[in-house]
């Protein structure tokens, strides 16, 4: 078994994320997700087939926040892990969300890790 720790850093979107009026309208989020990846084996080929192709993760999130928008940070959160975890190759995953423009002097997050249970 090969286990490989899988970054998106700081993607930035444009969303409806929050429970205020003045939230009704895109702001930005920045979100980062930290997969842990097994694999049978080392990737040998250096091919893409032999991993998780970053574009899966990306593109996921891209089409939820192109939704109708979340009132919590937490549900947004969640969201993107069960996105990650639906890779059976993901055994855990660490989704942070920000916030960066609701106060002048500081930003606004949640971070949640999520693991697969075997069962």
């Amino acid at each position: 078994m090969a286990e490989y720790t899988i970054i998106l850093e700081g993607l930035e979107v444009a969303m409806r994320l929050g429970i205020h009026p003045h939230e009704a309208v895109p702001q930005r989020v920045r979100l980062s997700v930290w997969m842990t990846v097994d694999y049978a084996a080392p990737p040998g080929a250096d091919r893409i087939e032999e991993v998780l192709d970053y574009d899966f993760v990306r593109d996921g999130i891209r089409a939820l926040v192109e939704g109708p928008g979340f009132a919590l940070q937490e549900t947004l959160v969640d969201a993107v892990a069960a996105l990650c975890l639906a890779d059976p190759r993901v055994r855990a995953v660490r989704v942070r969300s920000m916030k960066p423009d609701v106060y002048p002097d500081a930003a606004v997050g949640c971070e949640i890790v999520r693991e697969r249970y075997a069962g």
